[in-house]
């Protein structure tokens, strides 16, 4: 049994309260400030936090760890800012690696090409026997060469897939990229699968990714076969660095045939009895995004191109699903981004508890960017959690470039209302959907605290009034994610520093609270621990995001193709 004493800084316990020491005893809480002083001669290491900051490490309740890891598998592309540079990096990347039949990569800025349709023939100048399939940044949006369209049988006689979109040039031929499940599909069929090995190795960035942020609980937002047998891989080889909680994605073209299945994968899982892994959740769309008019809408997109938007499942098929999903025990989340696809999850979550009586469910709805006034009582009504991206909560190109037009300016300002959800007694909680945008939440607690861009505007805050203040967005950050994850138990807690929690924890160089919102980025993160364990070697700090494993993702979103479906 090793026991632990921290002293020399403040301990964020994340109840509202402050303390100086703290005492760790085989991986868990066992006193907090007077008590921890008068035990610290029982100690075997004793840790100077030097004036820093000790709280509960971060959680990340919305986000795609594998596909993060898995970027630095292929080509480069995500730093490449034009077409050219993609292109000439594709080349350099299959030159160098001749033994490989496909070429794959992720994640290209969508925005690099108008409207975020680019070309087969760009990629056949650099690779044109093997097929290249490189994802966008969206995750939803494939670009591929013509080798790979072949492959797949995708012609000008394919007819347009379920939920998906094949772009086509003049003479029908299909262009080169793919949207949405129905298509991708088509390409990711004929892909050889992923070895083990380098599933293993992109957890293993993911995890040191999170680490280096301060966080050790990650919702996967977004778990198909494959990547559950990445997961139990990492299990059996006592392989993952941080905690995972998993949520099995329910498709609506065979939803009926997925549900014993994900009973199935839920007890292998248990089975596995690893402490970093469950598989309690079940993943739904209710909708697209606003930015490519598929978010679903009460009132019509200002364009009115795609009127009010679209509906994945429909309210009946999405309410009879989550009944089935809830009666087999199985925690919700539910991606619904437009006021239409919010009420319609919230009429499915109501019907679930309906039919299927009381009990601890915790349903998430995520990202909630628009909800109705008639809505928003709701989520305290209903038990649900409203899972939040903060740093979407800007001014920023996207924001003001595609947002904005397609929803009108009064309609735009009532966007991501985590102020009001939370002063509603909603459970607020945040996520980050990495690797779309950032996963360090001191980019996201800098947004949530300001409203503002990297560069400072507006000056007061974009809807001012719905800014969030340092102190609630890190409990959204740790306490509500732990609540989400249902590690607020006594036999699983983290997210507090409280006697008898795990030892979850992270030291900041400086108190988050003290300082300028907009500067926290710049806050040095200076060790993460997981149940008591360090799990740094060097700090990191600086502006925003910053490498890690070869991964950056900065802190604004880039005007593209992302904006057509973000894997949530």
């Amino acid at each position: 049994m090793t026991t632990t004493y921290f002293h020399g800084g403040t301990v964020w316990t994340g109840g509202g309260t402050d303390a100086r020491a703290l005492l760790v005893r085989d991986g868990r809480i066992a006193a907090v400030g007077a008590p921890a002083e008068a035990a610290a001669s029982d100690a075997d290491l004793v840790i100077d936090l030097e004036d820093g900051f000790l709280m509960p490490s971060f959680g990340d309740g919305h986000a795609h760890p594998l596909f993060g890891g898995l970027e630095a598998e292929g080509p480069d592309v995500r730093p490449c800012r034009s077409v050219a540079e993609i292109v000439d990096e594709v080349r350099r990347y299959a030159e160098a690696h001749p033994e490989l039949d496909w070429i794959t990569g992720a994640s290209y800025d969508g925005s690099l090409a108008e409207a975020g349709l680019f070309d087969a023939r760009w990629l056949d100048d650099a690779v044109p026997d093997r097929p290249v399939v490189l994802r966008a940044w969206d995750y939803h949006t494939v670009w591929v060469n013509s080798r790979a369209l072949e492959l797949a049988g995708i012609d000008a006689g394919t007819p347009a897939p379920e939920l998906g979109e094949i772009p086509r040039r003049d003479d029908g031929t299909p262009l080169g990229t793919l949207r949405e499940w129905g298509a991708v599909d088509l390409v990711a069929a004929v892909m050889p699968p992923r070895t083990t090995d380098v599933a293993l190795r992109a957890l293993q960035r993911a995890g040191r990714y999170y680490l280096e942020r301060g966080v050790t609980w990650v919702q996967d937002a977004w778990v198909e076969p494959a990547e559950l047998e990445a997961y139990l891989a990492a299990a059996a080889a006592d392989a993952l660095p941080i905690r995972f909680n998993l949520a099995l994605y329910a498709d609506p073209r065979r939803f009926a045939a997925q549900l014993p299945d994900m009973v199935a994968a839920r007890d292998r899982v248990r089975a596995a009895a690893s402490p970093r892994l469950t598989a309690d959740t079940v993943k739904f769309f209710a909708d697209g995004v606003v930015e490519n008019e598929t978010g679903a809408l009460l009132e019509p997109y200002c364009s009115g191109l795609h009127d009010h938007g679209m509906s994945v499942w429909g309210a009946e098929r999405l309410a009879d699903a989550v009944r089935a999903v809830d009666a087999a025990g199985f925690q919700v989340h539910i991606h619904a981004i437009g006021d239409a696809a919010v009420r319609q999850a919230l009429d499915a979550i109501e019907g679930a508890i309906a039919a299927n009586g009381p009990r601890d469910r915790r349903p998430v709805i995520a990202h909630a960017q628009l909800v109705d006034d008639a809505d928003l009582a709701r989520f305290t009504e209903l038990g649900v959690i409203p899972n939040m991206q903060p740093l979407w909560a800007q001014l920023d190109a996207l924001m003001t470039v595609l947002t904005v037009p397609r929803l009108g300016a009064e309609r735009a300002d009532r966007q991501y209302r985590m102020h009001s959800l939370a002063a509603s007694g909603a459970a607020l909680a945040f996520g980050s959907d990495w690797p779309v945008s950032s996963g360090d939440p001191r980019d996201g607690l800098a947004i949530a605290a300001t409203r503002r861009t990297v560069d400072g505007d507006p000056a007061g805050g974009w809807t001012p009034h719905e800014i969030v203040p340092v102190e609630a967005a890190l409990g959204a950050y740790t306490a509500a994610v732990a609540h989400q994850a249902f590690a607020d138990r006594a036999d699983a807690a983290w997210g507090r520093i409280e006697p008898g929690a795990s030892a979850d924890l992270v030291l900041l160089a400086r108190d988050p609270r003290a300082a300028d919102p907009h500067d926290l980025p710049g806050i040095e993160v200076r060790q993460t621990w997981l149940a008591g364990t360090p799990t740094l070697g060097a700090p990191t700090s600086g502006d925003g995001d910053h490498a890690a494993a070869g991964l950056e993702h900065p802190n604004t979103r880039p005007v593209s193709e992302r904006t057509a479906a973000l894997p949530s």
